[in-house]
């Protein structure tokens, strides 16, 4: 099951996003006010970002966050898969899979023009089911400025 986070979910999205964060899905760590922030914003808005929860037989697999862009280059919004995370216990039932199914429905739903990840190469993993659902490689280099070092109070 794929249900929206709710404000009773905090610990729960909190433990899980801390848990990817020190994955080697991600290149390092964030300070924990990152991971509060984040569920504060999934709460007070729906207008850039979105959060859900996977269920597998009533117990909490993993989430997943997506955000929303718009790009002159893909033609109009863009649905970015920002985190999809799912314990280990829970991988290859089929969760991932249905996420995505999920997502892109909502994605035609709301008229949106792509979907867009990234993934690290060694994510083999994450790749294959990439690549299965018929996702394609992008040759840019990301680049990127920060302009801040801790979340704003």
């Amino acid at each position: 099951m794929i249900r929206p986070i709710t404000a009773q979910d905090r610990e729960v999205f909190l433990s899980l996003s801390e848990q990817f964060y020190s994955s080697p899905a991600v290149l390092h760590a964030v300070p924990r006010a990152f991971h509060e922030e984040a569920f504060a914003y999934l709460l007070s808005s729906q207008d850039y970002a979105l959060g859900y929860l996977l269920e597998w037989e009533g117990e909490c697999a993993g989430y997943a966050l997506l955000s929303k862009t718009y790009s002159r280059e893909a033609g109009g919004m863009v649905l970015w898969l920002e985190e999809l995370f799912l314990l280990p216990r829970f991988r290859s039932h089929g969760l991932g899979s249905e996420f995505f199914a999920f997502a892109e429905q909502y994605a035609k739903e709301q008229g949106f023009a792509r979907i867009r990840l990234e993934v690290e190469e060694e994510n083999v993993r994450a790749l294959s089911l990439y690549k299965r659902l018929g996702y394609q490689g992008m040759e840019y280099r990301q680049m990127y400025k920060q302009l801040r070092d801790s979340v704003q109070k």
